[in-house]
C-alpha cells in the first residue's frame, strides 16, 4: 500500500501544456488510495477541461472564489480547503505562478489556497528552456525551497517551443515516485521493525470447540496500520479475527493458540526494534484435547486447565535492545495490577484499559486508557476511537525510541 493510501491530496494546475498530464496524475494519486480535489487557473482551462478531472477525482474542480454561473452561490473557502489537504501538489508550475508563489502574490484562488496552506507544497516546473534558465526563474526556486517547499525537478527533453533541454514537467508516474519516496523518507519509524500481537486465542477442547475469549484485534491492528504510516516494517502475529489489513509494510502471522503465538513471537523477537503485545491470550488451556468430539452423555462435565506459556513475561526474559510494551485488561485494582504487571514481565511501558470504564474493552470501536512508564509514572488519556489510541501509543513509543 502507497503512502499516500488515505491522504488529502489538493492538485493545483497552472495554465502550461503539460497541464493534460495531470489526467494522469490524478489516475495515480486515486489508485495509491488518496482522495484528490483540484484548484485550475483560468488560464490551466485552455489545456485541460475541468469537467475530465472532476470525473477523474469524484470531486468538483474550483477555479474561482465563487461559481461564476451562479451569483447566488456560496464563496469557495480557500482556508478550509488548504486546511484539509494533507499534500499541495502544484503541477505544472509555471513561471508565472512560481514567480507569484515566492513573492506573495495572491491574484488568483489557487494562490490564495497556497498562502493558506498548512501542509507540505510540492512543485514541479513546467516551462520552456530559456524561461526555466533565467536567473529570475532560478530564484523563484531558490526562494520557494528557502520556504519550505519542495521542487520535483524537471526533465529534459523536446519541448513545447521545439526546444530541446530542461524544463518538461516531471510525468506523472515520476511525480508520484518522487512524493512517495520523500514522505517515506520523513517518516520517524523508517527502518524500524515492530512486532504487534493481537486478536484472541482459540484453545481447543476437541475437534470442534474451544476455550477462547471476547477480543476482536480491533486495537492490535491499529496499531499495526498506524505504525506501518509512519514507515515501520510491521511482523502482525494474529489470532481469531475479522479485521483486514492490506499494506505492504505488515506481514501477518495468522495464529490460533497461545503456544502457535508464542512460537512465532520468539521466531521474530530478535530481528525487531520494538515489540506491542496487544493481544488477548489465554492464560489457561485444556491439558487434554480429546481426539474425537465429545458427546454429551453425563450431567457435569470437568476440564483439567493448565497455564499457558507466558508470552510477555518470556520475551521480558531475553529482551536486549527492544522496546517492549504491554497491555493489561483489567476489571478491579486496575493500577496496582497493571504495575505489578509491567515489573513482573520487565516491561517498558504497560497500556491499562479496565473494563469498568464504558467505551473500553473487547469488541468497541473505542477505548480508554492510561500508560504507565517503568518509573510508574502515569499519563491518562480521554475515552477515544482505537484508531486515535493508537497513534497516542505510538507517540508515547516515539519519545521512548
Amino acid at each position: 500500500m502507497s503512502v499516500l493510501s488515505g491522504k488529502n491530496i489538493l492538485l493545483g494546475i497552472t495554465g502550461g501544456i503539460a497541464a493534460y498530464k495531470t489526467t494522469y496524475l490524478v489516475r495515480h494519486f486515486i489508485k495509491a488510495g488518496a482522495h484528490v480535489k483540484i484548484i485550475m487557473t483560468p488560464a490551466s482551462k485552455d489545456f485541460v477541461t475541468p469537467l475530465t478531472l472532476s470525473t477523474l477525482s469524484k470531486n468538483p474542480v474550483l477555479s474561482s472564489f465563487t461559481n461564476e454561473d451562479d451569483e447566488n452561490d456560496m464563496w469557495n473557502n480557500h482556508v478550509d480547503l488548504g486546511l484539509w489537504a494533507d499534500i499541495f501538489v502544484i503541477a505544472p508550475a509555471t513561471a508565472n505562478t512560481l514567480s507569484k508563489m515566492a513573492s506573495g502574490n495572491s491574484d488568483n484562488f489557487l494562490l490564495a489556497t497556497y498562502l493558506s496552506a498548512k501542509c507540505p507544497v510540492y512543485f514541479a516546473p513546467a516551462m520552456d528552456l530559456d524561461m526555466y534558465k533565467h536567473t529570475s526563474t532560478k530564484a523563484s526556486f531558490s526562494t520557494l525551497k528557502s520556504f519550505g517547499n519542495i521542487m520535483i525537478p524537471a526533465g529534459s527533453g523536446e519541448l513545447a517551443s521545439g526546444l530541446i533541454g530542461e524544463g518538461r514537467m516531471a510525468e506523472p508516474e515520476e511525480i508520484l515516485a518522487f512524493i512517495e519516496k520523500d514522505i517515506a523518507s520523513k517518516l520517524p519509524l523508517r527502518n524500524k521493525k515492530i512486532l504487534i500481537t493481537a486478536g484472541p486465542t482459540y484453545e481447543a477442547i476437541d475437534p470442534v470447540r474451544f476455550i477462547g475469549n471476547h477480543s476482536s484485534g480491533k486495537m492490535g491492528y491499529e496499531l499495526a496500520k498506524a505504525a506501518a504510516n509512519l514507515g515501520a516494517e510491521v511482523i502482525l502475529v494474529s489470532g481469531p479475527t475479522k479485521e483486514v489489513l492490506s499494506n505492504s509494510l505488515v506481514t501477518i502471522i495468522p495464529v490460533v493458540s497461545a503456544e502457535d503465538m508464542y512460537t512465532a513471537s520468539h521466531n521474530y523477537f530478535a530481528s525487531v526494534d520494538v515489540a506491542i503485545c496487544a493481544a488477548a491470550v489465554a492464560d489457561y488451556k485444556p491439558k487434554n484435547v480429546a481426539e474425537q468430539k465429545i458427546k454429551k452423555k453425563t450431567e457435569t462435565f470437568t476440564i483439567t486447565l493448565e497455564k499457558t506459556k507466558d508470552i510477555l513475561a518470556s520475551l521480558g526474559e531475553i529482551k536486549k535492545q527492544q522496546l517492549l510494551v504491554g497491555f493489561a485488561l483489567e476489571t478491579n485494582n486496575e493500577l496496582e495490577n497493571a504495575k505489578g504487571k509491567l515489573k513482573r514481565k520487565n516491561l517498558d511501558f504497560i497500556v491499562l484499559n479496565s473494563l469498568q470504564d464504558k467505551g473500553a474493552g473487547f469488541g468497541k470501536t473505542t477505548n480508554k486508557i492510561t500508560i504507565i512508564d517503568a518509573d510508574e509514572s502515569l499519563i491518562s488519556f480521554a475515552l477515544k476511537s482505537k484508531k486515535e489510541v493508537a497513534t497516542d501509543i505510538l507517540t508515547h513509543l516515539l519519545d521512548k525510541l
